[in-house]
């Protein structure tokens, strides 16, 4: 990835593994702010917290790219509208209102998106398969569920069905573009949901 921006009405999502992003020695935990570090203290297992920190550090990323600032000037904050309390809940850009920020990490991997309007992303491991049925139920149309059911790995049908809803849940909305997809090399299965049309990059693909 470079530091030219992307246009304007284009959204954009990245994915990587945490060591591909903590391996960059221009992604430090240095970036964070302080409440992201004392949220990071609260972790106790070493790989989950590389997980959340590569899924900041990647954003930070993805932000610059798609507004050509440093990483160090594209600090994402989070509010919760149930609790009003900043820290946790929404992420979003101060002072860029019309633009929306996602991140997703899980076991080894991280993602992020930006772009005009509503964002969603989501990331999971390809050999996962998600589950008991009674909370997919509660999370999938039922219509869906039987569809993946009926395919050759029912198991990856319905982590596909789980990513795309998450990335649809992060979005907070269902009129969005939805865009799904495996990541051999790492691994990974992963969604995005915008207002806009996409670019998917990995770390470390030109741009």
């Amino acid at each position: 990835m470079t530091d030219r921006p992307a246009p304007a009405r284009t959204a954009l999502a990245v994915l990587a593994t945490t060591r591909e992003v903590l391996d960059r020695p221009d992604l430090t935990e240095g970036l964070l702010a302080d409440w992201e570090l004392r949220r990071l203290a609260r972790i106790r297992l070493p790989g989950r917290r590389d997980d959340v920190l590569a899924a900041r550090l990647l954003l930070r990323l993805c932000v610059a790219r798609y507004t050509g600032r440093t990483p160090a000037e594209s600090a994402p904050a989070q509010f919760c509208a149930e609790c009003e309390r900043p820290g946790h809940g929404r992420p979003y850009l101060p002072g860029r209102p019309g633009v929306g920020v996602s991140l997703s990490h899980a076991d080894g991997l991280a993602a992020a998106a930006v772009g005009p309007g509503a964002v969603g992303v989501d990331v999971e491991p390809a050999g996962r398969r998600p589950g008991p049925l009674r909370v997919l139920r509660r999370m999938l149309p039922e219509a869906e569920l039987r569809e993946a059911a009926a395919q050759p790995d029912p198991g990856a049908a319905q982590l596909r069905l789980w990513v795309r809803r998450e990335a649809l849940l992060k979005a907070g909305q269902d009129d969005v573009r939805l865009r799904e997809w495996t990541d051999r090399q790492r691994v990974a299965v992963a969604a995005v949901a915008t207002t806009a049309p996409v670019t998917v990059l990995t770390l470390g693909a030109p741009c």
